[in-house]
């Protein structure tokens, strides 16, 4: 079974993007283009994998952080900061919730999210992962 990942991020170009280099890696993803929306597909989708982005419409990524923490049928699943936002303190926030990694976008290329990923979902499933080249 191939691993899924949620991309919680309103900026569609982005997303489109990150969505079809997953894609290419043998990953199924899904997205949501805001916190409400990815709160729900969290709970219909069950992903291996949630990427956030923190500046979202209708609920902020802290505001999901929060709510998901909260929720015994979703805390368990590993969410993945990456967004504009850069300051220490949103970091140690993020983290305080519940993210198991913040990568700012400026300082982050997509090759390294990319393998950030890649070497997540490997070590989440066990090795399993077998990832295109």
């Amino acid at each position: 079974m191939q691993p899924k990942v949620l991309l919680v991020e309103d900026d569609r170009f982005v997303s489109s993007m990150f969505k079809s280099r997953l894609e290419r890696d043998g990953f199924v993803v899904e997205q949501a283009f805001d916190g409400e929306e990815g709160v729900h597909k969290m709970r219909t989708a069950r992903p291996d994998l949630v990427i956030l982005d923190i500046i979202l419409p209708k609920m902020s990524g802290f505001e999901f952080l929060e709510h998901v923490v909260s929720d015994t049928e979703l805390a368990s699943i590993p969410i993945m900061v990456v967004s504009n936002l850069g300051q220490e303190t949103d970091v140690e926030k993020a983290r305080s919730l519940g993210a198991v990694d913040y990568y700012v976008k400026a300082r982050t290329s997509i090759d390294d999210l990319e393998n950030v990923v890649k070497h997540r979902l490997a070590k989440d499933h066990g090795g399993e992962q077998q990832t295109k080249q």
